[in-house]
């Protein structure tokens, strides 16, 4: 049977753009495969120190062994001072400034391997083993001299260690409770007294805001909170009111602050000297929220005036 030459060219060619699509797609597949590698390449490089959330709340830094892959909320075993701890992966990629502070620890130890079933399954064991020994304290401890309240107990993950996390008044001479508390758990005993900020960030709660506490559930660090970030922000007048469960302020203060710093620059300062109308007044209050400022007179007299028109009038900023 003839064929139609035209029918043969057309067919040839369909074969050939076939032909460079497959070829185009070989490429496209094999450029996509090598971003992917260097990608992969670069991200494990990036995983040379890796940070690590303990379960009594402390985060620190561990090496990773070379031919271990992890990720954030990994379960991973990681060697400590005294045996082997368990703790979970915050981040992977340490940044270049908290190396720095992590360069500054004396001696920085390894993971030691991904968490396994066996593991979480011990894990449940030492849990109710810290139950027993919250028991435990709670009963030998009425009768020392002293009140503690315990927040939080925990269990190195061989057991080689028990931490006891406590909130007192004032320092306290523990040592002959901590001997009983050797001899009944035959282990190394820790007392932890622990601050306001760490009783809220281990119990966790709600704060004003309706959201958890900052520190119980991203915060990892407390930052330094003073009362002239509450008066930037003009926050200042209720304690109360910018305090947190804790009885320290505001975490939440701290992370404005800059804003506010920055913001301030383009205000008058509190107790600033203006002259209005040929009367003497002072600047008692900004509002950064409405963009005004707050005047106050020697006979209590109170005018206010936007903060453009303030650096117009009084200023002479345009």
């Amino acid at each position: 049977m003839n064929k139609n030459p035209n029918d043969i060219t057309e067919n040839g060619e369909q074969i050939i753009q076939t032909i460079i699509q497959d070829e185009l797609q070989i490429n496209i597949d094999h450029t996509e495969l090598y971003i992917e590698t260097e990608e992969a390449i670069s991200y494990t490089e990036q995983q040379e120190f890796v940070e690590v959330e303990m379960r009594n709340w402390r985060t620190a830094y561990f090496t990773k062994p070379e031919n271990l892959y992890v990720q954030p909320d990994d379960v991973v075993i990681v060697q400590v001072d005294r045996g082997l701890d368990i703790g979970v992966v915050v981040q992977a990629a340490v940044k270049n400034e908290e190396q720095d502070d992590m360069q500054q620890e004396s001696k920085v130890l390894s993971i030691v391997r991904i968490a396994t079933d066996n593991d979480l399954q011990q894990l449940i064991g030492i849990e109710k083993k810290e139950k027993a020994a919250e028991e435990k304290f709670l009963e030998l401890v009425v009768k020392y001299p002293f009140e503690m309240k315990l927040i939080d107990t925990k269990y190195q993950f061989d057991t080689n260690k028990l931490t006891f996390f406590f909130t007192a008044e004032g320092r306290i001479d523990f040592r002959e409770f901590v001997r009983e508390l050797a001899q009944v758990f035959r282990t190394r005993i820790e007392l932890h007294q622990s601050t306001g900020r760490d009783e809220a960030k281990r119990l966790g709660g709600y704060g004003m805001c309706g959201n958890k506490y900052c520190c119980a559930s991203f915060l990892k660090r407390f930052n330094q909170v003073t009362i002239k970030m509450a008066k930037d922000q003009n926050l200042s007048g209720n304690l109360a009111k910018i305090s947190g469960p804790c009885g320290r302020l505001l975490c939440c203060l701290h992370f404005e602050g800059d804003f506010y710093t920055e913001l301030a620059k383009d205000y008058p300062e509190i107790g600033e000297e203006v002259w209005v109308n040929k009367k003497k007044m002072y600047v008692f209050r900004n509002d950064y929220q409405l963009k005004m400022v707050y005047l106050s007179g020697e006979d209590q007299s109170i005018i206010s005036t936007h903060i453009d028109d303030f650096n117009k009038q009084y200023r002479g900023k345009n």
